[in-house]
Formats: C-alpha cells, structure tokens, sequence
C-alpha cells in the first residue's frame, strides 16, 4: 500500500470499527512520494523549467491558448465580394476568360470594387446570365455540405450500441416494444 496504516493497537480499534479495514487511510507515504523532501533543495540552485514558446507569456496570451472560449469566428460575405466572385471567380477557380493578367488584373480588381458597391441588383441588371456559372447543371443552387450525397456518413459500431437498426414501436403489444428496445440506437458508454 502508498498509504500510512495504523499500527499496534490503533490497527486494533481500526480493525473492529472500520467499516471496510482494508481501505486506504489517504495519507500518502512521505518517503514515497516527497523525494526530494520539501525544503531539501537549495533555492539558489533552482531554476524554472521554461518551455520555449509555450513559456514566453509576452507572445502566448492567455486568450490564445483558452480552448473553453474558442468560439467558431463568424464569416461575413457583403455584397461587393459576391459581385467580385460571380464576375472574376475565386482563388480555387478562378475564371481565366474574364480576369486579366498583371497590372491589367489589378486595375480590373479596383474596378471590380467600385462596381460591387452598387450592390448585387443592379450587377444582375447589367448581366442577366452572372448567376448560371454558379447553378448546377440541373439549374438549382449547389447544396448545403451537410446535404451532399458523397458525404461520409456517422455510423456507430454494434458493440457499442443497444443493437442493430431502429425501428420505431408502432404497436401498443409489449413483447413488439421489448423488440424495439434491443434495437435503440442509443450508444453506450460501458
């Protein structure tokens, strides 16, 4: 055992009282645990382990390492950027036909966002087609990543489930319930 006993006749009463006698009194061995004792180093020869950069509190504030408050940050899109995406494209597909090359392309960007300040309605005005490259071939908006069908689904293991596939009780019979029971889709954690 870590844990100092009682002895002699202390071990006695201990014996005849104590509800479970074998359980740990929870004062922990000294010698066990405290080597070096506390106060056996000289302070002068201490020195603080420093972790480089996670040590460095000047370029490691607490807000950045604050995991609990990490909130997902919101992602704004104005119009003057859909305008831009639906006329030159973006990063990962940009549309060759219409961005220019060089200082050229810049020029086109700075016009770009004049023009996005107008707003989206009368960019659509000006070009009645700008919205198809965006559609699908079927003529509707692309789908939302949650809805795409190649999308991975969550499946949970058998043997950390209630059983195989749910199926919901329809019937008010007991024994067609107590089926439906071994079939929960509940995960457990045992």
């Amino acid at each position: 055992k870590y844990t100092v006993q009682p002895t002699g006749f202390w071990a006695r009463v201990n014996n005849i009282f104590a509800i479970d006698p074998k359980r740990s009194t929870g004062i922990p061995l000294n010698n066990q645990f405290r080597n070096p004792a506390p106060g056996g180093n000289d302070p002068a020869l201490y020195d603080d382990p420093v972790t480089v950069p996670a040590g460095d509190l000047a370029e490691n504030p607490y807000w950045k390492r604050d995991m609990r408050r990490s909130y997902p940050k919101l992602s704004v899109v104005q119009q003057p950027d859909v305008v831009a995406l639906l006329t030159v494209g973006s990063a990962a597909a940009p549309r060759e036909d219409v961005l220019q090359i060089g200082d050229a392309g810049n020029k086109q960007l700075v016009a770009l966002k004049e023009e996005g300040k107008q707003g989206l309605s009368a960019y659509f005005a000006k070009d009645e087609s700008a919205f198809k490259n965006v559609l699908g071939q079927d003529g509707m908006p692309p789908l939302p990543a949650s809805q795409l069908p190649q999308g991975k689904r969550y499946e949970m293991l058998k043997e950390q489930t209630y059983g195989g596939a749910y199926v919901q009780p329809i019937s008010t019979d007991v024994h067609h319930n107590a089926d439906c029971a071994e079939s929960y889709p509940c995960r457990t954690f045992g």
